[in-house]
């Protein structure tokens, strides 16, 4: 599962304005994705809560349908290979840091 933190998305904007040879899309997104059960597990850590279950697919099927299970739960790797390439820093490079400073 791939995942941003706002602050890094403003300054992966940023750097994207100031760098010219940087042009055409780029994934924004940090480059180290997590799957749901690492993000259910690193968020419990985080706020001290238990976390026995992670979101389970018959509870997305029933209220999302197929469509639910493509968007949360089906993998998709994406990578920043572009802004890496282009020598963009990032902030917040893994999640549990990253939640770590959202959450405090």
């Amino acid at each position: 599962m791939s995942w941003l933190t706002l602050e890094e998305l403003i300054g992966m904007i940023q750097f994207a304005l100031r760098t010219e040879s940087l042009s055409g899309p780029v994934n924004a997104v940090a480059p180290n994705p997590v799957t749901n059960l690492e993000m259910t597990r690193i968020l419990g850590r985080l706020v001290h809560r238990p976390t026995i279950f992670s979101v389970p697919s018959l509870a997305v099927r029933i209220l999302f349908g197929e469509m639910g299970i493509d968007l949360l739960l089906a993998g998709a790797r994406v990578n920043p290979v572009r802004l890496s390439e282009a020598g963009y820093e990032f902030k917040h490079p893994d999640l549990e840091h990253a939640l770590g400073q959202v959450l405090t």
